[in-house]
């Protein structure tokens, strides 16, 4: 009798043993949606170490771990918001604004620093709330409440001096940025706090899995009785307190207030999620790909650095990395028989469900990645 059997996908099995073959295996991990990007940033970082070996130095990875931090902390709530079918143009502004008014305080104001961090945090999180107030009880698309906060944050950051930077902030600052504990920067600590919290979160607690059913089919969301416009506010809020995580960071970063930070960091946290697996039609994607598209994205910059190569292509390579991450999903959503519509993501609140051929199934809530694996 024959030890092996043919499986479904041509990859045999051995029946003896029970165990799948290498080349199953390898199938398992070609299909973890991660997977490429881990390749990438693996291939980007022998191809550019052997090119370059002072870009595998200690401190170069240093810095490439508070440049990690500032970015993928962005990402990770630009990926909740993204979940839900949303998108959330303002967290780049938002930094902006909450680095000025709260460096303000402690060098003008004198207010103590530990009372600035919790404002910076608590001023992001009442302008997440103002956006899903908008989007759930007026209906505003997200695209548009938060192209307005993107344009009035900015303008706001600039209008408080007059356009000049803040000094004199506390060096409490200075020491979040520049400690390091056991050569790991604080920052890069704080961002995987936070993403270990976010997966947590998403994977592991009723309301994550809640806001994934939302992304999936908002209207079978809502008929399961899932309190809809709450699940939306909350992603919204959680992208306006990582906002103001990162303001903190930034001061430290630069010891003072600057209204010119943040500006485009948004796109850079879109992109991330984007090329991390997360979909912009909502409803898939998980945290760890996130991690991998934002470090993938921080190794390409700082490789291009190292190689001096003009800053002008720096946004030439992200656009190139964003182009491939956006055609791989709609493969893969291809391949699994679950290809999007060709038209735009609705980014809207109260709308369709993005995912319009699952709500003429009937699909349950929940019933696509991530909500069910």
């Amino acid at each position: 009798m024959s030890e092996t059997a043919a499986t479904d996908d041509g990859a045999s099995v051995g029946l003896a043993a029970g165990k799948p073959t290498w080349k199953s295996r390898i199938r398992k991990v070609i299909d973890i949606p991660e997977s490429g990007v881990v390749a990438a940033c693996v291939l980007v970082f022998i191809v550019v170490t052997l090119i370059k070996p002072d870009f595998a130095n200690v401190s170069n990875l240093q810095v490439i771990g508070v440049d990690l931090a500032l970015y993928g902390i962005l990402a990770v709530g630009e990926s909740i918001v993204i979940l839900t079918s949303g998108i959330d143009l303002s967290p780049g502004s938002v930094v902006a604004l909450c680095v000025m008014v709260t460096a303000y305080l402690n060098a003008n104001e004198n207010i103590p620093v530990g009372l600035c961090i919790a404002a910076s945090v608590l001023i992001g999180m009442a302008i997440g709330y103002l956006h899903g107030w908008f989007i759930t009880r007026l209906d505003v698309p997200p695209f548009a409440i938060t192209l307005v906060t993107l344009t009035a944050a900015a303008g706001g950051a600039l209008a408080l001096t007059d356009g000049q930077s803040i000094t004199g902030v506390s060096s409490f600052y200075t020491k979040i940025a520049d400690t390091k504990t056991g050569g790991v920067p604080v920052p890069a600590i704080i961002f995987a706090v936070i993403a270990i919290a976010a997966w947590i979160f998403l994977e592991r607690t009723y309301v994550g899995r809640q806001i994934y059913a939302i992304g999936g089919n908002r209207e079978a969301a809502r008929l399961a009785g899932i309190p809809v416009n709450r699940r939306v506010v909350l992603p919204y809020v959680i992208s306006g307190a990582c906002a103001g995580v990162v303001a903190v960071i930034v001061i430290g970063y630069l010891s003072l207030g600057s209204p010119d930070v943040g500006s485009g960091w948004e796109l850079d946290a879109i992109a991330a999620a984007v090329i991390g697996g997360v979909s912009l039609y909502g409803g898939e994607g998980r945290i760890v790909g996130v991690v991998a598209g934002v470090l993938l994205l921080m190794l390409i910059n700082n490789a291009l650095i190292v190689l001096n190569v003009s800053s002008f292509y720096q946004q030439v390579a992200l656009g190139l990395v964003l182009g491939i991450a956006i055609v791989a999903d709609r493969v893969r959503a291809r391949s699994r028989g679950r290809a999007r519509p060709r038209g735009l993501p609705l980014f809207g609140a109260q709308g369709s469900p993005a995912a319009a051929g699952a709500a003429g199934a009937g699909q349950a809530p929940g019933a696509g990645h991530g909500a069910g694996e």
